[in-house]
């Protein structure tokens, strides 16, 4: 999915009524099968600017072109359409249902889309398999690792066949090596499926193996040099 935002402004109101402005201006450009890191301090604005891709917050003013759709003007119905056929999300704590399996949470976002059962559980048994728990698809979360709760969260947000996967701190809660193991996964996964890859991160390492990061600072993104 090709991203293109001008000049983008979010605020909020706080508790006594002042406003506060997160994004100020910002503007941001991907091509589409890119992978891209957002580094940036805690509050300065990197979950809202995710969650305004993915069309669960509305902007102040501003343009926000994904593969060529004004989403910015998106009525709450088409919006919801848009994120549940080209958006994939994955969040630092798995957001999992605790009473389904493995399977079932996978299968879940083909579900409501009214496919044919059949085909949606060959489809979530495909990805489980893919990102390595084939042996564990009748497990509930529960029963699953930090990590391999992550890759059921990771398989869930590629079932629809995304136009662009949006994952905030995905590797926030797991240690090293199984880190590394998600990154695997979902880089893999990003040249198999050509999926637009946009991550949130505070870890430099794991940012440096996206192809670009970019810095939120004052409500901006600056493009960092690659090194």
């Amino acid at each position: 999915m090709q991203i293109q935002v001008y000049n983008l402004h979010k605020s909020y109101l706080d508790g006594v009524g002042r406003r506060l402005h997160i994004l100020r201006g910002l503007n941001f450009e991907v091509e589409s099968g890119s992978t891209v890191a957002i580094l940036g301090a805690s509050g300065t604005g990197k979950s809202t600017f995710l969650h305004i891709l993915g069309t669960l917050e509305a902007i102040d003013e501003g343009k926000l072109c994904l593969d060529g759709s004004d989403i910015s003007i998106f009525s709450r119905d088409q919006a919801a359409k848009f994120r549940n056929e080209k958006v994939g999300f994955i969040f630092q704590f798995h957001q999992l249902l605790q009473d389904f399996t493995a399977l079932e949470n996978v299968m879940i976002p083909q579900l409501m889309k009214g496919s044919n059962s059949v085909v949606v559980r060959e489809n979530a048994l495909d990805l489980l398999q893919r990102v390595g728990l084939g042996e564990r698809t009748m497990h509930k979360p529960a029963q699953l690792s930090g990590g391999e709760q992550q890759r059921v969260a990771i398989a869930r947000a590629l079932v629809n066949r995304p136009s662009v996967v949006l994952a905030d701190e995905p590797t926030g809660n797991l240690d090293e090596d199984t880190s590394a193991q998600i990154m695997e996964i979902l880089l893999r996964l990003n040249q198999e499926y050509e999926t637009t890859l946009i991550m949130i991160t505070h870890n430099t390492g794991i940012a440096s193996e996206m192809q670009f990061q970019h810095k939120m600072e004052n409500g901006q993104l600056n493009l960092l040099p690659n090194v």
